[in-house]
């Protein structure tokens, strides 16, 4: 996700959602909807008669770690598997275009979403353990 994040970071929204429509990524779905979101958040405070979707850039995109969802997976000989199905928190700042003579850059609209990635990383091998016998046990 922070891969792709990193990817449209600094875009008119338009080119944005362009660029993520050809991605394939799995996480360029969920971004393109949060960003589109933030959009309209945006043109809802702003009203439409002052902006166009154009008119606005992606200034921010921050993706921080959410909830582990974790899940068993059976393997063979009675053992199993831990997968961690991960989360993660998305937050875009989407602001309006400042002319090259302004140099500050009006924040308009926020959008905080919770989405799943698709990413599941492989299960680590369960670790064998050692068991030790003492001299006394001997049979």
């Amino acid at each position: 996700m922070r891969r792709v994040a990193a990817l449209v970071k600094g875009m008119p929204v338009d080119r944005a959602a362009a660029v993520l429509k050809a991605l394939p990524k799995a996480a360029a779905t969920p971004l393109a909807k949060t960003i589109a979101s933030a959009t309209a958040n945006a043109l809802a405070i702003e009203g439409t008669a002052h902006h166009k979707s154009g008119d606005f850039v992606v200034s921010e995109v921050s993706i921080d770690g959410g909830p582990i969802a974790r899940r068993f997976r059976a393997t063979g000989m009675g053992r199993a598997y831990r997968i961690r199905k991960r989360y993660c928190h998305v937050n875009v700042v989407v602001s309006d275009q400042a002319p090259q003579a302004q140099t500050a850059k009006k924040t308009v609209a926020v959008k905080t979403a919770s989405v799943t990635t698709t990413e599941t990383k492989k299960p680590a091998p369960a670790k064998k353990s050692a068991v030790k016998k003492s001299p006394e046990s001997k049979s």
